[in-house]
């Protein structure tokens, strides 16, 4: 149990199927065990610099990961324990290896948006596996193989 003995579980939070699955887990999990649930959407800047001189927009960056997880949190309500939500600057994995020392669970899709489809484990979901400070659950979307 987390330090207030709330059962406490984070969930990555990226808008694809694998994270929604893991995000309906989550709430459900928490409601069962009357816990919480902080779902956490990652942003960066692209590693990238451009030729011609163009000026990219940091900021469209921040301002999607918000937009995705406030329409997650809006698609799963009020169904389960508390529900909150944390947009965080870096990398994902890093995000959720660093939530899961106040965590008794991290929960994260098999993959998110980036990647190869056909890798079994998408590199945020087994860094977090790998270096989390709590028990990983990697959940594949419903109906995957």
């Amino acid at each position: 149990m987390a330090g207030d003995g709330n059962f406490r579980i984070v969930v990555g939070v990226d808008g694809s199927p694998q994270s929604q699955a893991a995000l309906d887990w989550a709430v459900e999990e928490a409601g069962l065990r009357s816990g919480e649930v902080l779902a956490i959407a990652a942003w960066h800047y692209p590693y990238v610099s451009d030729a011609l001189g163009q000026a990219w927009d940091y900021e469209v960056f921040q301002r999607d990961a918000e937009t995705i997880l406030e329409s997650e949190l809006a698609r799963v309500g009020n169904r389960g324990g508390a529900l909150t939500g944390r947009s965080v600057q870096g990398n994902p994995a890093s995000a959720l290896i660093d939530a899961s020392r106040d965590a008794d669970l991290v929960a994260v899709g098999s993959r998110g948006h980036g990647g190869f489809t056909g890798m079994l484990l998408g590199s945020v979901s087994s860094q977090t596996v790998h270096h989390a400070h709590c028990p990983v659950l990697v959940i594949r979307e419903p109906g995957a193989n």
